[in-house]
């Protein structure tokens, strides 16, 4: 398709958006709405009340079943389909290949249907293609099952991301995002506990590893429902919020400087912005970087952790440590983030040096308690992730760029995880070596492309401060004061001369 029939396709269907100001009664450019300070709190504490629990409790039931396959490894999956040689490392990798496929429709249909909704009916239709895995009994229909559980499950973490961005100040975003990650955490603790349960279990009819994915995916597919009837499209369309409060919430993102969702079609000219801006390129190498390391981790943590010296079910319990430890780094991480100015780059470049001095104990340690502790301090860096979707809804204006940005990322973030389980070798089981060195070098890569990117922000901030000066708008962009005189819709962070980039 000629980006001309585009366009005039486009023009013809006016995106299901957020309104712009002039549209809300009370939240018109040039005329302040009255807002107390306790009417203000009460709103956020509605908020977050009611959205994180809802994002939280479903990544978790992402996370899970992703590392579903991961736990089949140790209740008999590879035994009963005859998986050899790199079969399973590409059972693994080609999730993300779906992942991949998927990820650019995504980023243009969250804008142009209800976020919401949207997300709610991948989540619907993920549930069940899990649960078709259990029906598998061959290598080529556990590839199919887990290329479209990726296609699926695309669209969560990008579309998360957008809403936080909807209903929070810049300053609010790193512990919200951090919130709703959080469920990465307990996947990893309530998951292992949960295939040690399955696995005790006596059921001669029926496989351990056949049951953990019917279990799974049904409880996915139901709490689809609870996200279609709750989880919000826009600010305007919180069920959970009254009139009055709609508007002070669409208000506060009106001051975000990031712009709330244009009013207008899917703007090519943002994708452009995006794909060419300097800021886009150290966020996309460090997530490919990274990512060796969770590609790998993720699927081969399991086999990694039995090669320490536990049984199978064992092992599945002593994983738990693994998500305990997560889950104590991202609440450091961005309960720092929230309330220390400027320190979100140099907790992802410590949290990314932590997890690489993790897994140089992994392979250089000899003892399993050593071992097992270097794996837990390497999954530290999982606690960047949330300070980089906030660094993209905080330094990315323009609705379109900043979901062409996020998709991006997520592309980058699927490249790097179908790239790591292939280092790991099976002829080198238990120990992995030539994995665990890859995942090294990732991580190590990774602190520098982040060191590169915090040198191009303190950079351009003071290239803009000698242009334009600082004053009022130097305020602005840490959330302690707005700029109302600024026209967001439709612009982009490099259209904005009073922007300055957080760091």
């Amino acid at each position: 398709m000629t980006m001309e029939k585009h366009n005039t396709i486009s023009s013809e269907v006016k995106l299901n958006c957020s309104p712009s100001p002039e549209e809300i009664p009370g939240v018109q450019e040039g005329d302040s709405l009255a807002v107390s300070p306790s009417e203000s709190r009460e709103v956020l504490r509605k908020i977050d009340f009611c959205l994180i629990p809802l994002m939280t409790f479903c990544y978790m039931l992402q996370l899970l079943d992703k590392l579903a396959l991961s736990y089949a490894t140790l209740l008999g999956l590879p035994q009963d389909l005859d998986l050899h040689g790199a079969q399973y490392s590409w059972c693994s990798a080609v999730f993300y290949f779906g992942y991949l496929a998927w990820s650019w429709p995504s980023s243009y249909l969250i804008v142009r249907f209800p976020t919401g909704k949207y997300l709610a009916v991948t989540v619907c239709l993920w549930g069940g293609i899990l649960m078709c895995h259990s029906a598998v009994h061959s290598f080529g229909g556990l590839m199919a099952a887990r290329f479209f559980l990726g296609v699926a499950e695309a669209a969560v973490a990008p579309g998360f991301a957008l809403i936080i961005s909807m209903f929070y100040t810049r300053k609010e975003q790193p512990l919200r995002q951090g919130s709703w990650f959080v469920g990465n955490s307990l996947a990893n603790i309530f998951g292992g506990l949960t295939a040690y349960g399955i696995g005790k279990i006596h059921m001669p009819a029926i496989t351990h590893w056949r049951v953990l994915f019917l279990i799974l995916g049904s409880i996915t597919s139901i709490y689809a429902l609870v996200l279609y009837l709750f989880l919000p499209d826009s600010p305007d369309k919180a069920v959970f919020l009254d009139e009055k409060q709609r508007q002070i919430a669409l208000k506060r993102t009106i001051e975000n400087k990031t712009g709330f969702k244009d009013n207008d079609d899917f703007v090519p000219s943002q994708v452009f912005d995006a794909l060419t801006d300097p800021q886009i390129w150290p966020l996309i190498l460090y997530t490919v970087s990274v990512n060796f390391a969770n590609g790998g981790l993720t699927s081969f943590t399991a086999l990694v952790v039995k090669g320490f010296g536990f049984s199978d079910l064992k092992a599945l319990l002593v994983q738990m440590s693994i998500g305990a430890t997560q889950l104590v780094f991202i609440a450091l991480t961005c309960s720092l983030a929230t309330f220390l100015p400027s320190v979100r780059l140099g907790l992802m470049i410590n949290n990314t040096l932590t997890a690489t001095a993790g897994m140089v104990m992994v392979y250089q340690c000899k003892s399993r308690a050593a071992r097992m502790g270097g794996l837990c301090l390497a999954s530290a860096f999982v606690a960047n992730i949330p300070l980089s979707l906030s660094l993209v809804s905080s330094n990315v204006g323009g609705f379109t760029k900043r979901s062409v940005t996020s998709s991006t990322l997520f592309i980058a973030y699927c490249v790097g995880n179908i790239a790591g389980p292939q280092f790991f070798k099976p002829s080198q089981a238990p120990r992995y070596t030539t994995g665990i060195k890859a995942a090294l070098s990732g991580l190590a890569l990774g602190s520098w492309f982040l060191a590169c990117l915090l040198v191009y922000y303190v950079w351009e901030n003071a290239r803009r401060n000698r242009r334009h000066g600082q004053s009022q708008r130097r305020l602005s962009v840490v959330g302690d004061g707005p700029r109302e005189d600024l026209d967001m819709s439709g612009k982009t962070d490099r259209q904005l001369p009073d922007f300055r980039y957080m760091i």
